[in-house]
C-alpha cells in the first residue's frame, strides 16, 4: 500500500521533495500545505535555488489539493506522513503538531536550532510510535556514499586527512529574501555548512577538538565557516563553507581526502567522476548524479514507515548530534 504524503511548504526544497515523491511508486502525494495556496503557480514559474528541479509542473500537480494549514488538510484528506519543507523556525512547531496528530515526519535540515526541543521531538516520536527523520541528504549522495565505503572498507588504507567544502552566493529566495539577521534561519552554519559537518561526524564520529573561524554575512555572524577538527587517532578534518559571496556566485561543493595509499577528490563542478590519485596513476571513477540522494533519502523514509524502524543511515539522534556539533563552531 502506498504511503499517503502531504508536503508542507512550497519553496525550493518543497518542490525538490515533491519531484522525488512523484517518482516514487511507494508514495502518493495527496496534498500540499501552503500558507498562500494562490502562490503555487507563481512559484512553479519562478523557480529558485542551488540547482534545477525536474519532474514537477502545473500539470503534474493539477489533481493535488492545496490547503492553507495542516489542520484543514487533515479534515479533508487521509495522510500518513508529512514532509516539512518550511522556514527553519517552523521546523519544531510543525513537527510537534504532525507527531501529535499521529503522522510520520520527514523534516528538512536543520533539525532544530534548539537541542532541548530536538530531544523532546525524539521522545514524542517514540511515544507516538512514529518515524521522525531529518533530511540530511549528503549522507545519501552517491559520491559521498562511495567515500564512506572506501573509508569503512580500508580500500586505500587508513584515512589521514579529509577536507569538505561548500560555497554559494548570498541566497535570494525563500526565507532569505527578507534578509533577516535575527538568527531565525541559523545562517550558513546551520543551513549550508551543516551538510559537511553532518557528513563528517557521520563517517568519522565526533571530534576531540573543534577550532573554527567564522565571518558575518547578511544573515548571521557565521555565514562563513573555516574549521579544523582533530581526532585522537590522528585524523584531521577541515570544513570550509559559506554564503558570503555575491548572489550570482556559482554553487560548488566537494571533498578531498588523503588515505595511506591514495588521494581522492570530488567536486560538484565536475560531478560525474571521483578522481583517485596514487603515486603513479590518476584515475577517474564514474559516479551517479547527486540528485539521486534526494530520491534515496525519501525512499528510505518510506521504507522506515513500512518497517516501523528508524533508518540506520540517518537517525534523529545522529541528526541532533550534528546540531550540537554546529554549536561547537559558534564557540570554537
Amino acid at each position: 500500500m502506498k504511503v499517503k504524503v502531504a508536503v508542507v511548504g512550497f519553496g525550493f526544497m518543497g518542490m525538490t521533495h515533491i519531484a522525488q515523491i512523484l517518482r516514487n511508486e511507494n508514495a502518493e502525494l495527496v496534498a500540499l500545505i501552503v500558507r498562500d495556496p494562490s502562490s503555487v503557480s507563481r512559484k512553479l514559474r519562478e523557480g529558485a535555488g542551488n540547482f534545477a528541479i525536474e519532474g514537477i509542473s502545473e500539470e503534474a500537480l493539477a489533481a493535488v489539493p492545496v490547503y492553507p494549514s495542516l489542520a484543514e488538510c487533515l479534515e479533508n484528506r487521509e495522510v500518513d506522513a508529512v514532509h516539512l519543507c518550511v522556514h527553519t523556525d517552523l521546523h519544531v512547531p510543525m513537527a510537534l503538531e504532525a507527531l501529535e496528530r499521529g503522522l510520520h515526519v520527514l523534516v528538512e535540515k536543520p533539525f532544530t536550532l534548539d537541542v532541548a526541543q530536538g530531544e523532546a521531538l525524539i521522545r514524542l516520536a517514540a511515544e507516538k510510535q512514529r518515524i521522525l527523520m531529518v533530511a540530511q541528504v549528503v549522507r545519501f549522495m552517491p559520491a559521498y556514499r562511495r567515500l564512506k565505503e572506501w573509508l569503512d572498507a580500508g580500500t586505500y588504507g587508513a584515512l589521514q586527512f579529509l577536507s569538505l567544502t561548500r560555497f554559494t552566493g548570498e541566497p535570494a529566495w525563500g526565507q532569505w529574501q527578507e534578509k533577516k539577521a535575527d538568527g531565525s534561519s541559523g545562517g550558513a552554519l546551520f543551513d549550508l555548512v551543516i551538510h559537511d559537518i553532518d557528513f563528517a561526524q557521520y563517517v568519522l564520529g565526533l571530534p576531540e577538538e573543534v577550532r573554527s573561524v567564522n565571518l558575518p554575512g547578511a544573515l548571521s555572524p557565521h555565514d562563513y565557516v573555516s574549521a579544523t577538527w582533530t581526532y585522537a587517532n590522528g585524523v584531521t578534518a577541515r570544513i570550509e563553507g559559506g554564503n558570503i559571496f555575491h548572489t550570482a556566485f556559482p554553487f560548488q561543493a566537494g571533498f578531498t581526502a588523503r588515505f595511506e595509499q591514495a588521494s581522492v577528490q570530488f567536486t560538484s563542478m565536475k560531478p560525474e567522476v571521483i578522481r583517485v590519485a596514487t603515486a603513479d596513476r590518476l584515475e577517474e571513477i564514474p559516479v551517479e548524479d547527486a540528485g539521486i540522494g534526494f530520491y534515496e533519502e525519501i525512499a528510505r523514509f518510506y521504507a522506515s514507515i513500512r518497517s516501523g524502524k528508524a533508518d540506520a543511515v540517518c537517525t534523529p539522534e545522529s541528526a541532533l548530534d550534528t546540531i550540537r556539533l554546529c554549536y561547537r563552531h559558534v564557540s570554537g
